[in-house]
């Protein structure tokens, strides 16, 4: 029965060619869905090897070292569309409100350039300052990115230390605090105001150019005092520096 079982019965006489069913093809079809099933396999993978986002970022992390005394400092990202449609940009959206962004139009058409343009406005901020921008685009490849930047300010003024204290019951004796300008910077004068009547600041020079002796005084030990100490050098754009003073409450470990 086995041998007849892929032919035509009624053609199995002599002369006459035999007539294949699909059963004797029955032993393909494995390798043929096997090789169905790799070729989808490939073209997903070429589609997913593609797949890239339109607008793309020459850049989207930067380093910043704005000037010596700069009121602001402005972080400049590039892009392209590489795609094959326009791309809408949606929003720009800011980490703080330190920061603002803008860009000249919201589409790009395809192979179009442009750029976002994050300012920071630096104020009284001093050393490492990260900030991002998020960018909101029509794009489904691609609907959101972040660009971060990160603005190294240098400090125009030194303060060492930045915080005296008194024990209580400590001789209500003057501290020092050292003002030292930063090199390349000009100062002439520092200001100094206290947060309180109770304690007196008064500034002398010090032994270089450039450089001021704080004199902080608390006008009693006996009770818990605090303070804090604006310090303003002559310079512009006009910066402003904190320091603390405390006397300590009765049994107070030394900081």
């Amino acid at each position: 029965m086995s041998s007849v079982s892929s032919l035509e019965s009624s053609d199995a006489t002599e002369g006459v060619p035999p007539r294949l069913t699909p059963v004797a093809f029955s032993f393909l079809l494995p390798v043929m869905n096997g090789k169905r099933i790799w070729l989808i396999g490939i073209l997903c993978l070429s589609v997913a090897a593609s797949t890239k986002a339109s607008l793309v970022f020459e850049k989207t992390e930067l380093d910043l070292h704005p000037e010596m005394g700069a009121p602001t400092v402005a972080a400049v990202f590039k892009y392209e569309n590489k795609g094959d449609a326009p791309v809408h940009i949606k929003a720009v959206r800011p980490s703080c409100g330190c920061t603002t962004a803008a860009l000249a139009k919201n589409d790009v058409a395809p192979g179009e350039k442009g750029e976002i343009t994050a300012t920071f406005n630096i104020g009284d901020r001093t050393g490492l300052q990260v900030k991002t921008v998020t960018v909101e685009t029509d794009d489904p490849k691609a609907p959101q990115t972040v660009l971060t930047f990160k603005a190294t300010i240098a400090q125009m003024l030194e303060l060492q230390p930045t915080f005296v204290f008194w024990q209580a019951n400590e001789p209500a004796q003057p501290k020092t605090i050292i003002a030292k300008a930063a090199k390349g910077v000009t100062i002439k004068n520092v200001d100094v105001v206290s947060s309180s009547g109770d304690f007196t600041t008064k500034v002398e020079p010090g032994s270089a150019a450039g450089e001021f002796k704080i004199q902080v005084q608390p006008k009693d030990t006996a009770k818990p005092l605090n303070a804090t100490l604006t310090i303003k050098p002559d310079v512009k754009p006009e910066k402003v520096y904190y320091a603390s003073a405390r006397v300590m409450p009765p049994g107070t470990a030394k900081p």
